[in-house]
C-alpha cells in the first residue's frame, strides 16, 4: 500500500517549493489532482495524478542543497519581473526547481542556500528554530564604540518590533560582525542605522554551521552529506 501524504508536503518533496509556499500555491488554485482543481493543502495524495499550472508533478525528487556566494546586484528570488539576474539563474541545475532559503537584499553579498528540499528550507527559516546567521557589516558614522555594540547585542527597537538579543563584535575598524537568530526585513541594515552607523557593505559569512569560506563571488557548490546533517541538527536545537 502506498502511504498517503498531504498535498502541500507532496509538492514540497517534489521540489516545487517550500511547504509554506506550496500551501499558498494550492490555495491559489494552481494545482489539479486527477484533473480537478484542488484548493485544500491537506488533501491526502497516494497514487493520484498531480499537476501544477497544467504540468505534471512527479514523485519525490532527489533533494539537493547548494551554497552560493551571492554577488551584489543579484536578487534572492527564483524569478524577477524586472528582468534582473537571480540567484537561481547562477546555478546550472536545469532539471530541478531550486529556490533560495531566506533572502539577501540586492546590494548584499555572501552566503545563500538554494534547494529543492522544502522541508529543510522550512526548518532553516522558521522563526521557532532560531538558526543563527552571521553578517559582516562595513559601516559609516565614525568610530564604533562599546555603547553601539551593546545596543546591537541587547536589542534594537524597530518599527516592526524589538530585535532579539544578538552577538555584535567589532572585528576591524568600521567592520561589525553580527549574529542574529531572526529574519526581519533588512534587519542588520536597520539595526546599524539605528545606532548611528549606516551600512556601506553587507556580507553574510555564516548560515547555521555552514561558513562561506573561500567560495568566490558568483561561485557555488553542492553541500555534502555531513554538511546537510549539520544543518538539520542546527534547526532542531
Amino acid at each position: 500500500m502506498v502511504a498517503a501524504v498531504r498535498l502541500a508536503k507532496y509538492l514540497a518533496h517534489a521540489g516545487v517549493a517550500s511547504r509554506r509556499a506550496a500551501t499558498d500555491i494550492v490555495k491559489a488554485g494552481r494545482v489539479r489532482v486527477d484533473g480537478a482543481v484542488e484548493m485544500l493543502p491537506g488533501r491526502e495524495i497516494t497514487t493520484e495524478r498531480v499537476e501544477l499550472d497544467g504540468k505534471p508533478v512527479g514523485g519525490p525528487a532527489e533533494l539537493v542543497v547548494y551554497a552560493l556566494n551571492k554577488p551584489a546586484g543579484v536578487v534572492s528570488t527564483a524569478s524577477d519581473p524586472h528582468g534582473r539576474k537571480t540567484v537561481v539563474s547562477l546555478i546550472a541545475d536545469e532539471p530541478r526547481r531550486l529556490y533560495p532559503v531566506g533572502r539577501l537584499d540586492a546590494p548584499s553579498t555572501g552566503l545563500i542556500l538554494l534547494t529543492n528540499d522544502g522541508e529543510l528550507a522550512n526548518l532553516l527559516t522558521h522563526p521557532r528554530y532560531e538558526v543563527p546567521k552571521t553578517y559582516r557589516a562595513t559601516v559609516g558614522g565614525g568610530r564604533v564604540d562599546k555603547r553601539a555594540l551593546s545596543a546591537l547585542a541587547y536589542g534594537i527597537e524597530l518599527e516592526d518590533g524589538r530585535t532579539a538579543p544578538a552577538r555584535a563584535e567589532l572585528i576591524a575598524p568600521g567592520v561589525i560582525e553580527i549574529e542574529i537568530h531572526e529574519g526581519k526585513k533588512r534587519q542588520v541594515r536597520r539595526m546599524c542605522e539605528a545606532v548611528g552607523h549606516p551600512v556601506r557593505a553587507l556580507e553574510r559569512v555564516r548560515f547555521g554551521p555552514l561558513e562561506l569560506g573561500s567560495l568566490g563571488p558568483g561561485r557555488y557548490r553542492r553541500l555534502t552529506a555531513p554538511e546537510l546533517d549539520a544543518l538539520r541538527a542546527a534547526s532542531r536545537r
